[in-house]
């Protein structure tokens, strides 16, 4: 049997700081530790979404999954970084591709009761959106870069 999650753990990562402990203990009851291995993928592209991570140990990559080849890197992620918001908007499919690419730990996050809650007290829910709002700006914004740096389409800054 793993170790439970804590509100003290959760409490100092970033991303979390400054929630109140009742969100931090529903938070800590809603997630689990899970051990990551080398190329194991965690969510696929059009797949369901109906999680998200903390990254505790390790490096995953974010990707853009390739007609053929290889798929393009947009991002890699290490320690203190939250994986994960499909989970929060409809259709609550994944948009890209997430694979460890060392071996590693996460916290795993039931999306769906938390999407629950966040729907039932509505002051929980605005506050984990306004920290995934965030989270997706940059990381979109992110993305774009690596895609035009990559791709250089003609015209395009």
């Amino acid at each position: 049997m793993t170790e439970p999650v804590t509100e003290t753990e959760l409490s100092n990562e970033s991303f979390f700081a400054g929630l109140p402990s009742t969100a931090l203990s529903f938070l800590a009851a809603s997630a689990s530790r899970r051990t990551v291995r080398p190329s194991e993928v965690l969510f696929k592209h059009s797949a369901t979404a109906d999680r998200f991570y903390l990254l505790c140990t390790g490096t995953i990559s974010v990707e853009v999954a390739a007609i053929e080849g290889p798929p393009l890197q947009l991002q890699q992620l290490g320690p203190g970084a939250i994986l994960g918001w499909s989970w929060l908007i409809p259709p609550y499919t994944w948009h890209f591709q997430a694979r460890a690419e060392a071996d590693g730990a996460v916290l795993e996050f039931d999306g769906s009761t938390i999407l629950a809650h966040s729907e039932a007290d509505t002051g929980f829910g605005y506050e984990l959106l306004k920290r995934f709002s965030g989270l997706m700006s940059r990381r979109l914004e992110y993305a774009r870069e690596q895609m035009m740096a990559e791709w250089q389409p003609p015209g395009f800054a």
